[in-house]
């Protein structure tokens, strides 16, 4: 009986602490201001701009700090905010005010090929990825791409997720009872996790497309840089995507030149 009534208890517990992960994920949801679209978001975008501003310094110095030539920092700043500027005016039209404040920022580190962007708009390209870019359109793409995950509130909405993971995988645990069910029940919210991951990446390809194209940049070069990124991993264009948190760069390739394809017809 006594057994009986524990597995009793933890399911009872199991139940409880999953649906309190699943009402506050839900009770997250806001419309992106910018976007219309319904995302469970816990902060703000003020909140946002903050935790990007405060998180800036020390993201750079994991990278080595900043870049020390400040004629790049200011090339780079120039095409980011052109891009950003078309996005503005496209805004203003419908009446809108950005609430996000946008920098960008050249990493010192020259041997990661990386770019990647903080809530709130501060974004990192470092300078391993800058030194394979061949031209302003391949920059413009690269950044387009870093302010889409801002504009789509990635970040906070992966936050948001991440918690709702961290409740359920917490609710397996106290049915389980066992260190290896917590094991599989984090495995299997990373896997989740991954899902998201990629839908984000297509979803900022298509904003960098639209918006570089409003910009005057030349969108095929997108799909140049798909192939510095395939190139700089090794070369795997149709590598598997299930265990990865970016789409394969076939795959990006072939949707970037559909993207481009839209926006033209319009």
């Amino acid at each position: 009986m006594g057994r009986s009534s524990g597995l009793k208890m933890r399911l009872i517990l199991g139940v409880i602490m999953g649906v309190i992960a699943l009402v506050s994920y839900y009770g997250k949801t806001q419309e992106n201001p910018l976007t219309g679209e319904s995302q469970q978001v816990g902060m703000s975008p003020e909140q946002e701009v903050a935790m990007g501003l405060q998180s800036a310094p020390q993201m750079a110095q994991e990278y080595g700090g900043l870049y020390p030539d400040n004629n790049i920092q200011q090339q780079v700043k120039t095409v980011g905010n052109r891009i950003v500027k078309s996005f503005n005016n496209e805004l203003a039209t419908r009446g809108i005010q950005n609430p996000y404040r946008f920098d960008f920022h050249v990493l010192r580190d020259d041997k990661t090929v990386n770019a990647f962007a903080l809530p709130g708009g501060q974004i990192f390209i470092t300078a391993g990825l800058l030194s394979r870019l061949s031209t302003e359109d391949q920059l413009a793409g690269v950044l387009g791409h870093e302010v889409g995950h801002v504009i789509h509130r990635h970040s906070a909405q992966q936050m948001a997720q991440s918690d709702f993971f961290q409740g359920l995988a917490g609710a397996a645990t106290a049915v389980g009872g066992s260190y290896g069910t917590s094991e599989i029940a984090n495995y299997v919210a990373q896997v989740k996790m991954m899902k998201f991951g990629r839908d984000d990446e297509l979803e900022s390809d298509e904003f960098g497309v639209g918006y570089m194209m409003d910009a005057g940049y030349n969108a095929e070069a997108m799909i140049e840089v798909m192939e510095i990124l395939a190139e700089a991993g090794g070369g795997e264009m149709d590598r598997d995507e299930f265990m990865s948190s970016h789409p394969s760069p076939a795959n990006r390739i072939q949707k970037i030149k559909d993207h481009i394809q839209n926006y033209r017809s319009k």
